[in-house]
């Protein structure tokens, strides 16, 4: 190792593994945070260290940072951590000292919402199973036995992080603590013993000294010192229940969940951008993007229950890891306009003023220092506003922000940033894939048994409810029972099933009759199953499924789930019934392949020559891994629900026959106007995920092995790779844009006009622009991958676009008649490109 690399890696050991030389002081007053005295303007985004991987941390962060964030924020999951009572696991995705260490090393600060609770759409709010069993036990209220579990693990963490001295105040990163989280939403359910919880909640956090300060997410009580933030799609209302304290917005929501029968939503950056702007345009100086990165359900972490494998949240960096664009530039592009005002902020409150409908204009001013923003919360009308002496022009639902109180930084409808379009490339090659080819040869199975087939199942009469049954070890709850029945040939029987949800397969005699789910929305269910029963002895075995436990509302842990009845057997013929709820069941907690640990794929029992279609089956197969280094997904179509392992690791449910409803999609979606979950949606009538998300980290070159289990029934020859790569970048930007951020300083230093420009930079540091697919300058119409040229078009636009890009891994190029002519006069142009990278 040279000199020049043993300091390196000597600074990069430190970074990780030392504390930071410096001790920074954090307060607040009623404008800031203030970090050693000096009040700052913070922006930050949500990365939750277990929905990715360790290996990833150090990208997933670095593209953080280059996105403009100050702060990286995550909840504490409380589950992973202490999955047995006293008994803690830290270890690699679950390290959360190193995840905070990796932050500190990109020089970034952290938010630690340790909670406990959580909610993330993670399984249970992230309580663990065993606290539900504590005597007397209520969860979130003023309850002994619950204070005394929360306060134990919340100092359990803030030792830890004090230990490794990671908190501000010992030289550390982490400038924020939260406790508790969203309580003031439910909290009137819990009467006064959740007012004096949340006294409680606010008193303990305090008392473990943490030197930095503590806030609560909507809670408009949380007490002094406390800081009550905002969660939402818009927090420009929102105001702090003291004029001592400052406006924080805690959750930022980018996108929205996917729910397994859900369409995908998504966010339009443009409304994004407009809510960030009005934030600090209304006094705000701290807000967090929720999710930045969302990342992926690995193993049974989802909750809901009904929350997808993927956790994308349509954020700035998507599940796998790859920038999402113009989504990430765009709001880099806000994140640089907003800290070009950032002295301004600080400095003093905001006037606003309202000098027209639907127009705001706020002015932060202290002596030569001058900021401001220009907001139209019009939906449907661009407006002229005269500010100052000058006249702006104002797109319909955006906020200009002027850096001077003179010049336009930016607008945010006005993409400056260029957009990508990724896809997911299906590996097809037997050199690269190995044994996935279509047939049965590279794959063996093992049946799993219908029914009772472990040790240690019991009987019981009457149904049991799932979750205090199973106390979450396994999805699975099997529910027995063998009935004699009369031979009567013209009988028509039909089995009644009433459930808690969230999903259900019926076997009659060892043969799948029926099966059934719950949504999202309504997780209960009832269903009516035509059977047929032999002459005399028949058996019913009902396996009961959790699809990810309830992770919000008040009591939430009570809500339960499985077969709760009744169940009725009912003749068709001559309607008489026969009710089987009170009978005597038999139970087993989980399957037989989890006992024998068939997720590993070490069992010597696998048969060759593979059913398909089959239900209750596990396969195998070995593979190589896909080539490249680009993220690697599995894509599960032709299979039915289950769980899939790769080298022993859950990559999480699978469940691609759960279609979406064919309603509430649209071809585009209009960012003007309130966004909320269900505005914005795509892949409806289509299955809600058949891609999942294998990190490289977890494979090997060659060797590696995949197991599913099947509960439906599907054929595993179908399943393929993929891995995500960047097709095209595209930009469309008009006379009218804004010049780039970058370029303020030089546009007002140098006293010379500069107008737009469109810009184009290929996404890995090894590729160069290889081809132009389409230039336009004048009226090119339509989206990237489907542009079009409009009745004006420059016919140089070609020429000059290829000269300037290709064999270049970036370009630029300016959005005036000086650089393509005058190929239409009295008329608004732009300039659209398509390119491709190599």
């Amino acid at each position: 190792m040279r000199a020049t690399q043993i300091v390196v890696f000597i600074l990069w050991f430190l970074s990780i593994y030392a504390p930071t030389l410096f001790c920074a002081n954090v307060q607040y007053d009623h404008r800031a945070l203030l970090i050693d005295g000096k009040r700052r303007v913070l922006i930050s985004g949500s990365i939750h260290y277990p929905r990715s991987t360790p290996e990833m941390w150090p990208d997933l962060i670095q593209k953080s940072k280059d996105g403009g964030l100050d702060v990286i924020e995550t909840y504490v999951f409380w589950d992973l951590h202490e999955p047995v009572r006293g008994q803690y696991d830290f270890d690699d995705r679950k390290d959360l000292v190193k995840f905070v260490k990796t932050v500190a090393a990109a020089g970034l600060y952290v938010h630690l919402r340790i909670g406990p609770y959580v909610c993330a759409e993670w399984n249970y709010g992230g309580f663990p199973l065993w606290l539900h069993f504590i005597p007397g036990i209520k969860f979130r209220t003023d309850n002994e036995p619950f204070k005394a579990e929360m306060e134990r693990f919340t100092a359990k963490i803030v030792d830890m992080i004090k230990q490794e001295k990671l908190y501000a105040s010992q030289g550390g990163p982490v400038i924020l603590s939260q406790i508790e989280n969203e309580y003031g939403n439910i909290d009137s359910a819990y009467g006064s013993a959740g007012k004096s919880y949340i006294k409680w909640a606010a008193a303990m956090a305090i008392s473990l000294d943490t030197g930095v300060p503590w806030v609560m997410c909507q809670q408009a009580d949380a007490p002094d010192p406390i800081i009550n933030t905002c969660n939402g799609f818009y927090c420009d209302q929102f105001t702090p229940n003291s004029n001592s304290k400052p406006k924080m917005w805690t959750e930022n929501w980018s996108g929205w969940f996917l729910s397994f029968g859900g369409s995908v939503p998504y966010r339009p950056v443009e409304d994004l951008a407009f809510a960030v702007a009005r934030f600090f345009q209304r006094g705000g100086t701290f807000q967090n993007y929720y999710m930045y990165h969302g990342g992926t359900n690995f193993d049974r972490t989802s909750g809901g229950p009904f929350i997808a494998t993927s956790y994308d949240y349509d954020a700035p960096i998507d599940e796998y890891g790859i920038i999402r664009q113009p989504k990430w530039g765009h709001l880099k592009d806000v994140h640089k306009a907003i800290k070009l005002c950032e002295e301004a902020l600080i400095a003093t409150d905001p006037t606003i003023t309202s000098p027209g409908p639907n127009i705001e204009v706020a002015v932060y001013k202290t002596g030569s220092v001058c900021a401001a923003f220009l907001a139209n919360v019009g939906t449907t009308s661009d407006v002229t506003v005269n500010f100052s002496g000058n006249s702006y022009h104002l797109p319909a639902w955006s906020v200009s922000i002027l850096p001077d109180c003179k010049n336009v930084v930016l607008n945010t409808a006005k993409i400056n940033s260029a957009s990508a379009i990724s896809s997911f490339v299906i590996e097809s090659s037997k050199e690269d894939i190995g044994s996935l080819e279509a047939s049965t040869s590279g794959w063996n199975w093992i049946s799993e048994p219908v029914g009772i087939s472990k040790a240690n199942s019991f009987s019981q009469i009457g149904l049991v409810e799932q979750i205090n049954t199973t106390a979450d070890k396994s999805d699975y709850l099997w529910y027995s029972l063998s009935i004699d029945h009369e031979d009567d040939a013209g009988s028509q029987t039909v089995l009644q099933i009433e459930s808690l949800g969230h999903a259900l397969h019926a076997f009659i005699n060892g043969k799948l009759v029926g099966s059934q789910a719950g949504n999202s929305g309504k997780a209960k269910f009832s269903i009516d199953i035509p059977i047929t029963l032999v002459a005399g002895k028949n058996t019913i075995d009902l396996l009961s499924l959790t699809v990810g436990l309830q992770n919000y509302g008040a009591f939430f842990d009570t809500w339960g789930a499985g077969i709760t009845g009744p169940v009725i057997l009912k003749d068709s013929k001559n309607g008489n019934t026969l009710d089987l709820t009170s009978q005597k069941w038999t139970y087993q907690v989980g399957l037989k392949g989890e006992e024998l640990g068939l997720s590993s794929g070490s069992s010597e029992q696998w048969n060759s020559q593979i059913p398909r279609n089959q239900p209750l089956t596990w396969y195998k197969t070995n593979f190589n891994a896909p080539s490249g280094s680009s993220p690697v997904a599995i894509d599960f179509t032709g299979m039915g629900k289950g769980e899939a392992w790769v080298n022993g690791q859950s990559i999480g449910r699978y469940w691609p026959t759960y279609v979406s409803s064919n309603a509430g999609c649209t071809v585009s979606c209009n960012y003007r106007g309130h966004y909320e979950a269900s505005k914005c949606r795509k892949n409806c009538g289509k299955p809600s995920q058949t891609l999942y998300h294998v990190p490289r980290s977890w494979l090997k070159p060659s060797g590696n092995t995949l197991v599913l289990f099947e509960e439906r029934g599907g054929d595993p020859t179908k399943i393929s790779f993929a891995t995500k790569q960047i097709g095209s970048l595209c930009a469309h930007v008009s006379e009218s844009h804004p010049p780039p951020v970058d370029m303020w300083n030089s546009n007002t230093e140098s006293g010379q006009k500069i107008g737009p420009v469109l810009s184009l930079k290929c996404p890995h540091h090894n590729q160069v622009i290889s081809s132009i697919k389409f230039a336009s300058y004048g009226t090119p119409l339509g989206t990237c991958g489907n542009f079009y040229h409009g009745r004006c078009s420059s016919n140089k636009a070609m020429a000059i676009v290829q000269k300037a890009c290709i064999g270049s891994s970036s370009c630029s190029l300016g959005v005036s008649t000086d650089t393509f002519g005058e190929p239409c006069r009295g008329v608004a142009k732009s300039l659209a490109v398509e390119a491709t990278c190599a």
